[in-house]
């Protein structure tokens, strides 16, 4: 991409000189339009694109943002330079950490053991796929001017970046709560980002399950009384309108989002302690290891919520009245089935969580390596759709994985509330269904859950970019 910056803007004289001041001096006048001395995003973009670096417009914002330290909404020449000066140091940094023999080069092997170090598993033909797209000469090897032009006004620095692009991130939300917690590098500990970013899922979070949730609400109700009222998505949205009007297809997504936050934070405190379990000799933790650990944290995280799991069901379950809000429906569980129900479907639950998560990172990780292999000829990062598309076909796999369980959970959840029926424990429950509606019984309530899948994703996803651009996400 940055191969012009050499041969045009860049001469190769400069780009080994010790001193970048004039190469940058040089490159402020081709993108200074109409030489007034400042550039504003514009002409920022229009230079770029005239120079064959088209950026886009989050890369370009970025820039700015950073540089821009006056907000006059212009870039001055000091202004400009100061900022690729400074972007400077940290690539050579990056560049140092990555160039593992102190060669002045970076090739393969060291892609693929940077990635190892950072969770990520690639082949050396898929570090070649990744080099491709830096390498100017053609040597399969990257030195020094070769990674400075293709970062110079990238506002990603390092090999980290590769990761953050295909970082299994659990930011889209499904409303599921099965997922392995997300992993920081130790400079995004150091500054900060975590906690924005933390943030920012959360707020995600909650804005797409209120979107979601009457979808939400008729899966549960379809999962409960399903089988006896052969209820379909249509009659079950009449029903519940008719039962409670408008406001009752949000029953239950007052507690479903509260439980965001001390869910979050619990499974990340847990995860980093387990993984300080796992460290090996030399201070990593392996991929296998990461995913044990996640999934310790993620039954953790459960085990220290699920009364409010409890709680959501019975009030997307319950009638009009029939519980005041959250406060009024723990009362009453409390008073009349005692401590245990509030761990009622437990078991199933926690034994979700190893097929979910399991499924969704070995259907992520298979997405990701066939894109890397195929398509990965230019660039490293492969653009939003694609995430979002490998990101949202993860997790369903991993949902239509670990269905019957969750079925099981919520009819046990749900078990006190149907008057005259049994109260049976998990084997139990599973021989009832497979004798009465048979294999298919285990996914009643599926069509709604998949049909939430799309918009619940987008919605997390736009909101997740706005609350990173409001906290000063990179």
């Amino acid at each position: 991409m940055f191969r012009v910056l050499r041969g045009f803007v860049l001469p190769e004289a400069a780009c080994e000189a010790p001193e970048s001041s004039a190469m940058y001096e040089n490159l402020f006048k081709k993108l200074d339009l109409n030489e007034d001395g400042r550039v504003d995003i514009a002409e920022l973009q229009a230079g770029l694109k005239a120079l064959g670096i088209p950026l886009g417009d989050d890369a370009e914002k970025k820039i700015f943002k950073a540089g821009d330290t006056n907000q006059d909404g212009k870039l001055d020449i000091e202004e400009f330079m100061n900022y690729l000066k400074d972007h400077e140091k940290k690539m050579k940094l990056a560049f140092k950490s990555l160039d593992k023999n102190n060669d002045g080069k970076i090739d393969p092997s060291e892609v693929v053991q940077s990635l190892k170090i950072l969770g990520v598993d690639i082949s050396i033909h898929q570090a070649e796929k990744i080099l491709q797209s830096i390498d100017a000469d053609g040597t399969m090897t990257v030195d020094w001017n070769e990674w400075r032009d293709h970062f110079l006004f990238n506002p990603a620095t390092d090999i980290q970046g590769i990761v953050r692009y295909w970082k299994h991130s659990t930011v889209l939300d499904i409303g599921d709560s099965l997922t392995i917690p997300d992993e920081f590098t130790e400079e995004e500990k150091k500054t900060g980002q975590w906690w924005r970013q933390l943030l920012a899922g959360g707020v995600a979070g909650a804005v797409s399950r209120t979107g979601t949730a009457p979808l939400d609400r008729l899966k549960v109700m379809m999962q409960v009384h399903g089988s006896k009222s052969k209820m379909n998505i249509a009659g079950g949205l009449q029903q519940m309108v008719k039962e409670g009007g408008i406001r009752s297809l949000w029953r239950g997504n007052g507690v479903n989002v509260v439980k965001i936050a001390p869910e979050t934070a619990i499974k990340f405190w847990a995860y980093e302690q387990y993984k300080k379990m796992f460290l090996n000799e030399d201070g990593k933790v392996g991929t296998v290891e990461r995913f044990i650990s996640g999934s310790l944290a993620g039954a953790t995280a459960q085990t220290s919520i699920y009364p409010m799991e409890v709680m959501k069901t019975r009030l997307a379950v319950g009638k009009t009245g029939q519980y005041a809000g959250m406060f009024d429906c723990a009362k009453k569980i409390l008073r009349r089935e005692g401590m245990k129900a509030f761990y009622k479907g437990y078991i199933p639950n926690i034994l979700g969580i190893i097929p979910y998560a399991g499924i969704d990172l070995a259907v992520y990780e298979a997405l990701k390596k066939t894109w890397l292999e195929k398509y990965a000829t230019n660039s490293a990062n492969p653009g939003v759709l694609v995430l979002l598309g490998c990101g949202t076909m993860s997790s369903t796999c991993g949902q239509l994985a670990s269905y019957p369980l969750a079925l099981i959970r919520t009819r046990m959840q749900a078990q006190a509330m149907v008057e005259g029926g049994p109260q049976l424990n998990m084997v139990g429950l599973f021989q009832r269904i497979i004798a009465k509606e048979g294999v298919l019984g285990l996914y009643t309530g599926i069509a709604p859950n998949f049909m939430k899948v799309l918009p619940a994703v987008s919605i997390s996803y736009v909101v997740y970019e706005k609350m990173k651009e409001n906290l000063g996400i990179a």
